[in-house]
């Protein structure tokens, strides 16, 4: 796929599966924007990364589930490449583990403000500009617990769960524009993010998935192409599964 002269903003992209969806679409010559909000150090090796490997990339870091910094983020990103993003992957996120009566009014607010006001705020940013050009791709970092709800992460579900209404309706508001707007609702992911889970979390979450394995992040990457790339002009206001068969 040929994504050249695409302007890309990947937020949650210093690792993991942000990582990996920058990634791809910097080798398929996207100019791409890499963001963060917890390590500096990790997101600027990242970036060196990208750099060495003869990619054009930038990156910002701040937390953009603050509007003033995801509107420095876009600001920075036409500065550096003369325009707006085309696409923007609404990747940041967090978990949290616990029970609902052990989560704070604090630890809810950062859920909620991490998972759902970021994908807001690029989104918002970005519509004006998409709406502007008749063209542009939106797509939504999901779950599967957004479908389905999780025990022991009501915070995490409902946020997902939020997220999947957003991507629905603003597909339908900006469909006319000609843009598209998606989510993936993933799996267990092999990332950072699933990492204080044991071994027998994991074989038991694994009996269930008809495919007999967890997911990766390049399988994240690799469906977040195909509903950026003209194979899927038809798709919009879609929350599709990468699950191994687990939904």
């Amino acid at each position: 796929m040929d994504f050249s002269k695409h302007i890309v903003i990947v937020t949650g992209s210093s690792r993991g599966i942000g990582k990996s969806i920058a990634y791809e679409f910097a080798r398929c010559g996207a100019y791409v924007v890499l963001n963060g909000a917890s390590d500096q150090n990790l997101l600027k090796r990242t970036y060196q990364e990208f750099i060495t490997a003869g990619f054009c990339a930038t990156f910002y870091f701040g937390d953009i589930s603050d509007y003033c910094c995801a509107k420095e983020m876009f600001i920075h990103t036409y500065n550096t490449f003369g325009d707006y993003p085309s696409i923007v992957i609404n990747n940041a996120g967090i978990s949290y583990v616990g029970l609902f009566t052990d989560t704070s009014p604090e630890v809810w607010h950062k859920i909620i403000t991490t998972n759902l006001n970021s994908a807001y705020n690029c989104a918002y940013l970005a519509a004006p500009h998409m709406i502007s050009r008749q063209a542009g791709i939106i797509i939504n970092i999901s779950s599967i617990w957004g479908k389905s709800g999780a025990s022991c992460e009501v915070a995490y579900s409902t946020s997902k769960s939020a997220l999947n209404g957003f991507t629905k309706s603003l597909a339908k508001e900006l469909g006319p524009s000609s843009i598209r707007v998606n989510a993936l609702s993933c799996g267990w992911i092999d990332t950072d993010m699933n990492k204080h889970f044991s071994q027998e979390d994991l074989d038991n979450f694994i009996e269930d998935v008809p495919l007999c394995r967890i997911g990766t992040s390049i399988d994240v990457a690799n469906a977040c192409l195909f509903l950026a790339s003209d194979k899927a002009s038809y798709m919009t206001g879609q929350i599709i599964n990468i699950d191994g068969g687990f939904l």
